[in-house]
């Protein structure tokens, strides 16, 4: 898993984030995507699942602030806090962390087993804005579950798709 150490929109804090005793979700999202906000509620749920079963957590935002002020800190820090986060909201302002991991696009999510190696890079689940269908993260509520047992998660990860990430 590569280095991250970021700020959190909520508290102000650098935020070094380390592998969970049984893993690490690493959430690159943003405010304003449809992508996201059509799945953010159950992804909140899934990353609470997680921490509860000792997974640590971490969303990270990497847009241009400047020219997305939507998803400046002040509003990722009402986000977070509206809707009872339990894991940091880092701002990634530089983009070298999105860089670091390769994510392309929000939601971009990974996985890493407690060793710190990537299990997991994908779908939250196969529903999309338009699709009628709830969103369940089925996908990566699979490969969670998996890191958890000490096992490999499937590996037919299908790519994330949603809003490419604002390069500055």
């Amino acid at each position: 898993m590569p280095p991250v150490s970021l700020n959190d929109a909520v508290t102000g804090s650098l935020v070094n984030a380390r592998g969970g005793k049984k893993g690490t979700l690493v959430a690159f999202i943003c405010n304003h995507c449809p992508y996201v906000v059509h799945l953010r509620a159950e992804l909140v749920r899934v990353a609470h699942e997680a921490i509860d079963r000792g997974v640590a957590v971490v969303a990270i935002n990497s847009n241009d602030a400047r020219s997305y002020p939507q998803d400046a800190p002040p509003a990722m820090a009402k986000l977070a806090k509206d809707e009872g986060w339990r894991f940091p909201f880092l701002f990634d302002e530089t983009q070298d962390v999105a860089r670091a991991f390769g994510a392309a696009c929000t939601p971009d999510l990974y996985v890493f087993d407690a060793a710190g190696k990537l299990a997991y890079h994908g779908q939250f689940d196969e529903t999309r804005p338009s699709s009628g269908k709830p969103a369940t993260g089925r996908d990566l509520r699979a490969a969670i579950d998996a890191v958890v047992k000490g096992e490999a998660p499937p590996s037919d990860q299908k790519p994330s798709v949603g809003c490419s990430i604002k390069w500055k």
